[in-house]
């Protein structure tokens, strides 16, 4: 496997209210391995200087912006005024990464994610994040109906549980069947 040279890294909904619980003293606990090999995908993209587009999602005080989000199994989430909406402090954006918010599943809806993408000149896009079976997966379909070819890092996503996670990685490679690498993927490409 080979990186692409028109690729780009979505880094998808790393924020801080899934990651509080993370410091120094447990970063080798078993529940944090995705965030251990977005960082190791994050560090390959950073290192070879291919687009990084960190993407949050964020919503208003009101809830205007909710729409039926809340319909599903998920409670109020991603308050802008919340310190736990902002990016993972193991993944934090760096100067010349991409800053994308967005108030719905998909990085595309509402965004500016496809104008910045053709002013990059992509053509793959690896996605690292969460959760699989929701944002990751509505922006690779959206990706994937867009023409984009997708690469999405299976064991740097992590799903609202292990059944959905494997059912939304089963429906990505439906779309595409190279679609699902890993994160020893990416490293051995850039070696």
């Amino acid at each position: 496997m080979k990186i692409e040279e028109r690729s780009a890294l979505l880094v998808i909904d790393i924020q801080q209210e899934d990651f509080m619980e993370m410091n120094e003293s447990n970063m080798d606990d078993p529940r944090w391995e995705c965030i251990r090999n977005a960082k190791r995908v994050l560090d390959v993209f950073r290192a070879r200087k291919l687009p990084v587009i960190q993407i949050k999602e964020v919503h208003r005080p009101d809830m205007v912006d909710f729409g039926r989000e809340l319909d599903g199994s998920e409670g109020i989430h991603c308050m802008e005024n919340s310190p736990y909406t902002d990016y993972a402090k193991l993944t934090y954006p760096v100067e010349g990464e991409y800053l994308i918010s967005k108030r719905r599943y998909s990085a595309f809806f509402g965004t500016d994610l496809e104008i910045l993408l053709k002013g990059l000149h992509v053509d793959t896009l690896y996605l690292i994040g969460g959760f699989t079976d929701v944002c990751v997966h509505y922006t690779a379909v959206d990706a994937h109906q867009n023409d984009y070819h997708i690469r999405v890092v299976k064991d740097a996503v992590a799903g609202s549980s292990r059944e959905a996670h494997e059912y939304a990685l089963k429906a990505i490679q439906y779309l595409q069947r190279d679609a699902l690498i890993t994160t020893a993927d990416v490293e051995a490409a850039d070696s």
